[in-house]
């Protein structure tokens, strides 16, 4: 199918874009990397006015981590965090998930902030950010931060208010003795997840888990926390029935918890 039109912006500074989002309301929509909204646009299940392409922002794209925090620019690229040495060595549990985002060729276009920000239960770093808790950085009339627990609202539906861009996402630097892991299951490269678990945590000195964080991927209507694991939802569709998805929601984070602790050090 042809998307319906358009007018394409393609602003150079942020304060121009947040110009543009104020002027058309409604009718417009912030475009990152595009590799979630443009099918969304050419299947016509969305279809917006004006398109304002923040991809080219300077100051919004980088991996660096500052007074025990990791930052990461919103149109931070998926390939970019895969070749990153600080992402590979510190961070595994996202090492883990990148190479599983779809295929090269959209990990070279999607944005870290596209994928977080589009409200999608399927895409795989939401329930990531959750387990790893992390904090949305968002610039309107003034700059804000939201958890990533309390970002997530509904399907397609986030905290983010009309007129604010998601401009950086920050997680706190994972102590010692910490490890994370995400398991995967998927019918095919390029697929969204059948389903899929995220964990974090860190061991006490007795070898206990201190603190963990479980997000599960396209287990409801949003992404889910593990301390609403029981009211997970997911949706029966060719990649499973509601049974299926639930058991394998159990495996996979079972998976991921043995290799989360394995990581950080444990048995």
């Amino acid at each position: 199918m042809i998307p319906a039109a358009f007018d394409y912006h393609r602003p150079d500074t942020l304060d121009e874009a947040l110009k543009l989002l104020k002027r058309h309301g409604d009718e417009a929509k912030v475009l990152s990397g595009g590799m979630s909204l443009l099918p969304m646009l050419k299947l016509r299940l969305a279809s917006f006015a004006h398109l304002v392409d923040i991809g080219r922002i300077p100051g919004l794209d980088y991996i660096k981590e500052e007074k025990g925090t990791l930052r990461i620019g919103a149109t931070t690229r998926q390939a970019a965090l895969e070749r990153s040495d600080l992402i590979r060595t510190k961070y595994p549990i996202l090492a883990d998930a990148i190479p599983l985002i779809a295929d090269p060729l959209v990990r070279n276009r999607g944005t870290i902030g596209g994928n977080v920000a589009n409200g999608d239960p399927g895409n795989d770093q939401p329930a990531i950010m959750l387990a790893l808790g992390a904090t949305f950085v968002a610039r309107g009339s003034k700059e804000r931060s939201i958890p990533a627990s309390q970002f997530y609202k509904g399907l397609y539906s986030t905290a983010l208010a009309p007129g604010e861009i998601l401009t950086e996402i920050r997680i706190p630097a994972p102590p010692p003795r910490s490890g994370g892991a995400y398991a995967k299951l998927k019918r095919k490269t390029g697929d969204f997840a059948v389903a899929a678990a995220a964990v974090q945590l860190t061991l006490g000195k007795n070898g206990a888990i201190e603190r963990a964080g479980i997000g599960l991927t396209n287990a409801g209507l949003t992404p889910v926390e593990a301390v609403d694991a029981a009211k997970s939802s997911p949706s029966a569709d060719r990649r499973g029935s509601v049974e299926y998805k639930k058991e394998m929601a159990r495996v996979l984070t079972t998976r991921a918890l043995r290799k989360a602790v394995q990581r950080a050090g444990g048995n």
